[in-house]
């Protein structure tokens, strides 16, 4: 993702891909920039031209022992989070830090597909898979979509996104927060939801490869496994279906303050922050706003009411963002909970909405 701060008066600094530039009181940003989105095409087939990801050692891997987790962010019980297993979900992020750095088309990324695909199917969950080729800045890249489909009694879709990956050449970033907190998310939101009758809207929850840029982020080097996902459902004819869109991105922070993403559609932010405070999470999902391009870009462009879950700013300040120091140490169970429980919530919400 990107995001654009300001710092003083006509004094704009842009955060980009490998180049971060702090920027002094990151919790007051306010942003109004149009998110620019282009459709890339598939062209199956090509030759990849993806370079192997950098190598991750045991401890930056998360590959041994679990950190500590102070008490009081410690998952609370599932029946305080409506049915949503914080404790389960962090351990689904510490599996997917374990397989250490995850860019398109490696050997890390293949292994963490096969897991998600794994669990899922462990689920219940109808799980559809998209392998597709993106013309990326290093060449032809294979990347990789998977999307549950819950179905409804009716013609409406409810779509929840992640992605997965992780930037290419930042040695040793396994992304704990960046990707693997989200995914940590979705995957145990689908645990449920695959189990259970929805209403009348279906739910499509989409693990998403490629948001990262693989050279450094413009509207062309981004959000791929997004891209690729609006074409498709806009050539079938389902991007009109679509009620809601609500990513998760980075949630999974000590001390977790979501503000509100400025690009996102008012009144689905709206209905996520007042459910929030009504589960009593009005200190975590704040009322500042911050402006980040992320993987919701190409369906508004297409008009789809969509919304960004995530806390990006704070995270950059903090100096671990895009870096090897987004390990397994840095992510809350508690925040994780928080935040599944938030839009399982927001998903009910949905279907009650547009029954």
């Amino acid at each position: 993702m990107r995001w654009f701060g300001r710092s003083a008066p006509g004094n704009w600094r842009k955060a980009g891909s490998t180049n971060v530039r702090l920027v002094a009181n990151l919790r007051r940003i306010t942003f109004a920039c149009a998110c620019a989105a282009v459709l890339i095409s598939c062209e199956h087939g090509a030759t990849t031209g993806a370079s192997p990801a950098p190598a991750a050692t045991a401890s930056t891997a998360g590959a041994d022992a679990l950190p500590q987790i102070p008490p009081s962010d410690k998952a609370p019980p599932a029946s305080q989070t409506g049915g949503f297993d914080g404790a389960q979900a962090y351990d689904y992020v510490a599996k997917l830090v374990s397989f250490g750095p995850r860019p398109p088309a490696t050997d890390a990324i293949h292994r963490t597909q096969d897991y998600i695909r794994t669990q899922l199917k462990s689920f219940g969950c109808s799980v559809e898979e998209d392998a597709f080729h993106s013309q990326t800045p290093i060449g032809d890249v294979e990347m990789r979509n998977l999307v549950v489909k819950i179905p409804g009694t009716g013609p409406g879709i409810i779509v929840l996104l992640t992605h997965y990956d992780t930037a290419r050449n930042i040695d040793n970033f396994v992304g704990a927060d960046d990707a693997g907190s989200s995914t940590g998310v979705m995957l145990e939101i689908a645990r449920p939801l695959c189990k259970e009758k929805q209403g009348s809207n279906a739910v499509w929850i989409g693990f998403l490869d490629g948001e990262e840029a693989q050279v450094t982020w413009s509207a062309s080097d981004s959000v791929y496994g997004s891209r690729e996902l609006a074409a498709r459902m806009a050539v079938a004819g389902e991007l009109k279906r679509i009620r809601a869109l609500i990513l998760a991105d980075m949630v999974g922070q000590y001390n977790l303050q979501i503000p509100r993403e400025s690009q996102s559609t008012k009144w689905l932010n709206d209905l996520i922050w007042n459910t929030a405070a009504r589960l009593g999470y009005a200190n975590v999902f704040v009322s500042q706003e911050e402006g980040v391009d992320d993987d919701h870009g190409p369906f508004l462009s297409r008009g789809v009411p969509s919304a960004d879950i995530i806390e990006y700013g704070g995270y950059v300040k903090l100096g671990y963002w895009h870096t090897s120091k987004d390990t397994l140490d840095k992510v809350s169970p508690r925040s994780i909970a928080i935040v599944g429980h938030v839009i399982l919530a927001s998903v009910a919400e949905l279907q009650q909405k547009f029954r």
